[in-house]
Formats: structure tokens, C-alpha cells, sequence
């Protein structure tokens, strides 16, 4: 089992990442919308707010913050779903920005895929840098598990130089570190091509105890080699496929105490067959796989690791870790929007194998 502190802290989980809002305008395309909902979110603060909200787990985001409306919506937000915020604020010129990005997805529908695109522009979140966090005063309360992922090391060369230096204070103050791969090649493209990816996070990931990311991650965010499949149909959702992978990971980063990910066969944007797997210090560990009609398939896999994540916070075995993750995660896709809605109690009943049978 991972070292979780015993002691107390302020805070169980802290996120590293950059805040941005989500337009959605449901199933209809960017192109003909009319209206759209607003979703806060952000691949690395999304963790916490899971934590926070469904898991009841005391969580932090050290984040960029701007004095604008937007701002004050996302901070709205940020309390709404009781995660302690650490910002570095940047005021706003009225014009050009600083900005809190924006983020513009649809769901799609049946054989139409959901559609991803963005403004970053002038992103206050991308001029984060070293210094800009007192770390020592964070760690000084105590905090449990510290993360981060390669969406926010992606959008500037000092992003990912913050990202090394939070990890650094975390591991000296005995907290464990968790990164989630989120390889996103749009992102990458901008930051210096496909190629710059391994080479920024090779950096980072000899800094972490536990990885969190899919063969793509692993592949494109990496550079390890991914074996010969001949039926790719089959093997989306084959586990043997992945901890192949994962032992080259181990090999190259033998730092690295845990490594997991969610296994998904995508039949329409509404039809998914759902699994997850574990490696846990070299035991392996699969979830069941379940049928998903999906709402809204943004943030499942950031569903996933909050519930594993909680598992292994709070003492549960592997397996039981493994299978909140793989459930809350499926529970997430049934929502609207990038963070949860699901209780604890409807994730433990799905994880031991509930039914969508109504509630009276």
C-alpha cells in the first residue's frame, strides 16, 4: 500500500492546475448553437472537486485567478463545491486579458462525436511560474496527496517548471504525488509540437509516485512503446495490453509505485463499454466492465481518479480502490458538465454492484 500520512492535515488532496470554463452547448454543434450551459472545471482541479464534493475529503487547487466576472464565477464555483483555493491573482485590462480560458465542447450524439476546441489566449493560468506558490506554507498543516497533469504542463514552458518544483516541496514535506498523463495533442501542438510532450514529461513523471493515464498517454506522452495489436476492436478493453505498457513504464521511471487507467470501447457517443485496471507495486488489478449511456463523457476519467484516489486515501484495499474509481467514473458520465454529481453512497452501491433499479 501507498504511504498515506496518519497524522493530521489540512488538507487530504491538493491539485496543481489551471482553472478554466467550459460553454456547452448540448447536443447542438458550436456552429448552430443558440444557448449554452457554463461548466467550471480544469483537468487537474476537477480531482479535487470530486474529492470534495461527493467523497467529503478536505481538497485545495493552487491555481491563476483574474479580476473579471469570469473570475468571480469560477471562484463561485471553486467555494460551491468546497475546495480551499490558493490563487495567484492577475488583474485584468478590460480588453486583451489576462484571461480565464475558455473551453468549448459539445456532446454530440449517436455516430456524431463530442467536439473539443479552445481559447487559451493570453491564459493566466499558462503564466504561472516558480515562486508563485509559498509551498513551505501550504505543507506547513499537513496535506496528504499532492497532483498534477500534463493539461497544465502543456500550456507553457513554466507551467511545467511549477509543476516539478510543487512536486519537489510535496515529496519533502511527505506527501504523495499523483500526475495524470492528459495527453491532449491540440495542446502540445502549440507548445512545441508532438515531439516536445516526452520530452517535458519524461521530467516530471521521474517525480511521481503514481501515474494516471490510457496507452495514448502513455505512447504520445512518454514515448513508450505500446505492443503490436492486430483486432483494435478487442483490444480497448484488454488489461493485458496496458500492463505490457505499464512494464515498460516501471522500467524507465522505477519511481513510480502505481499506475492506472480507465479502459473504454466506444460503440456511439451515447453506447460505451466501461472497465478500469490497477498496478499497485507490481500486483495487477481489473474492474468489471459495465454498459454506459453516456450524458456527457467530459471528466470521466478525472471521476475515475478521485475515486481512486479516495480508495487508497482512506485504507481500502486495492480492488475495493480500483472499483470506486471505476464506478464513480461511470456514475460521472451520467451528468452534465466536468465534475460530479453523483453521493458516496451511490458510488459504494454501483462499486459493489448495484442496479439502476429506481430508488423508493
Amino acid at each position: 500500500m501507498l504511504p498515506v500520512r496518519s497524522d493530521a492535515c489540512a488538507l487530504d488532496f491538493l491539485s496543481l492546475g489551471a482553472l478554466v470554463h467550459r460553454l456547452d452547448p448540448g447536443i447542438a454543434p458550436f456552429r448552430k448553437a443558440r444557448t449554452f450551459d457554463i461548466h467550471v472545471s480544469g483537468g487537474e482541479y476537477n480531482v479535487a472537486a470530486n474529492l470534495s464534493d461527493c467523497f467529503r475529503l478536505k481538497t485545495g487547487i493552487a491555481s491563476a485567478m483574474v479580476r473579471y466576472p469570469i473570475g468571480d464565477l469560477v471562484q463561485a464555483r471553486v467555494r460551491e463545491y468546497g475546495v480551499t483555493p490558493f490563487y495567484k491573482y492577475f488583474d485584468h485590462d478590460g480588453v486583451r486579458g489576462p484571461n480565464i480560458a475558455t473551453v468549448y465542447s459539445d456532446r454530440g450524439g449517436g455516430v456524431r462525436a463530442p467536439v473539443v476546441f479552445y481559447n487559451r489566449s493570453n491564459e493566466a493560468g499558462a503564466m504561472l511560474r516558480p515562486g508563485d506558490f509559498d509551498w513551505k506554507a501550504i505543507h506547513a498543516t499537513g496535506v496528504k496527496w499532492f497532483h498534477s497533469g500534463g493539461i497544465f504542463a502543456a500550456l507553457s514552458k513554466t507551467t511545467a517548471e511549477l509543476i516539478l518544483e510543487g512536486f519537489q516541496a510535496a515529496k519533502a514535506h511527505g506527501a504523495i504525488t499523483s500526475f495524470d498523463l492528459n495527453f491532449r495533442a491540440k495542446l502540445w501542438a502549440v507548445a512545441g509540437g508532438a515531439a516536445t510532450a516526452p520530452q517535458v514529461l519524461r521530467d516530471i513523471v521521474s517525480h511521481v509516485d503514481c501515474l494516471i493515464g490510457n496507452e495514448e498517454d502513455l505512447q504520445k506522452g512518454l514515448g513508450i512503446a505500446g505492443p503490436e495489436v492486430t483486432k483494435e476492436a478487442e483490444s480497448k478493453l484488454d488489461p493485458d495490453t496496458f500492463f505490457g505498457m505499464i512494464d515498460r513504464a516501471v522500467e524507465k521511471f522505477p519511481n513510480i509505485r502505481m499506475v492506472a487507467t480507465t479502459l473504454r470501447e466506444v460503440h456511439s457517443t451515447n453506447r460505451h463499454d466501461w472497465a478500469a485496471v490497477l498496478w499497485l507495486d507490481g500486483q495487477k488489478y481489473v474492474s468489471p466492465t459495465c454498459h454506459l449511456d453516456v450524458v456527457d463523457r467530459i471528466g470521466g476519467g478525472d471521476g475515475f481518479a478521485a475515486g481512486l484516489i479516495y480508495g487508497l486515501l482512506t485504507g481500502r484495499d486495492p480492488e475495493t480502490a480500483l472499483r470506486l474509481g471505476w464506478a464513480h467514473g461511470a456514475l460521472l458520465t451520467t451528468f452534465p458538465g466536468d465534475v460530479t454529481q453523483a453521493t458516496l453512497e451511490e458510488v459504494e452501491a454501483f462499486a459493489k454492484g448495484g442496479s439502476a433499479r429506481v430508488q423508493r
